[in-house]
């Protein structure tokens, strides 16, 4: 079957429109130019992998029709990454516990914000289960059957985790990435890596830069996610750059 990538959201953290913004992108009509906050769900082979649930993850899962999860994979703890977890609830009541999967840091925040979901200690009956496990940058593990390799990129100091699935790569929330792990993204067919903005940023991509780290990288096919209104219409950045690079959008869907 390969892998088909379908994206859930491609905002960043405030999504687009942004509440109360008369910003013309804000009032675009255009649906490519309306974004929830990032994510995607892979599917490789018979396993289906989402990787981070934001405040919009119910939406996202209505309307894309996902209809199982096998693994969560959490990218960083950040809010437009992780506001969604208690959504889980229906895939847990069919499937049982949810494998979750991220940096031990990341876990031990998610524990504090969501201690009901990740005690067993007088569990309410209506609160979903996980089953967490800890992961670390440097080595690729075995999730529902399929190796994925992390990549540890930095963001605001942070370390954040991308994910590689065969050749498949995805990476949000990036502004710098050390040599060593650029070059486990060798051979990709396909790259999504965050492009926030036309400027630079102190923590994110903007454009230029991420089209430099696009085309080191060389994938066949790349596309830009976690994009901000300040970016500009969809229509006329994705007519501005160069061959084989796109702008990913809200429910795209791609395969490998």
């Amino acid at each position: 079957m390969g892998i088909k990538i379908y994206f859930l959201g491609t905002g960043t953290s405030q999504g687009i429109p942004i509440i109360g913004s008369a910003d013309p992108v804000c009032l675009s009509q255009n649906p490519k130019d309306k974004r929830l906050r990032s994510s995607v769900w892979v599917q490789w082979d018979d396993i289906d992998f989402v990787i981070d649930c934001g405040p919009d993850f119910r939406q996202q899962m209505l309307r894309s029709g996902c209809p199982k999860m096998d693994a969560l994979l959490f990218t960083h703890e950040h809010a437009d990454h992780t506001a969604g977890l208690d959504d889980i609830r229906p895939y847990v009541f069919r499937q049982g516990a949810l494998p979750v999967y991220g940096l031990s840091r990341v876990m031990e925040n998610l524990k504090k914000r969501f201690d009901y979901i990740f005690s067993d200690k007088n569990k309410y009956p209506g609160a979903p289960s996980v089953k967490s496990t800890v992961i670390d940058a440097e080595t690729p593990f075995v999730c529902a059957t399929k190796t994925i390799i992390p990549i540890k990129v930095t963001h605001y100091g942070l370390e954040v985790l991308g994910y590689r699935f065969g050749t498949f790569g995805y990476i949000t929330d990036m502004f710098s990435i050390d040599p060593e792990e650029e070059a486990k993204l060798s051979g990709l067919e396909v790259l999504v890596v965050n492009a926030l903005r036309i400027e630079p940023h102190p923590s994110h991509l903007h454009l230029d830069a991420a089209v430099e780290f696009a085309q080191r990288v060389g994938a066949k096919r790349t596309y830009f996610t976690h994009i901000s209104h300040k970016l500009g219409f969809h229509d006329a950045v994705e007519s501005s750059l160069p061959e084989g690079i796109h702008l990913a959008y809200d429910n795209l869907t791609i395969t490998l």
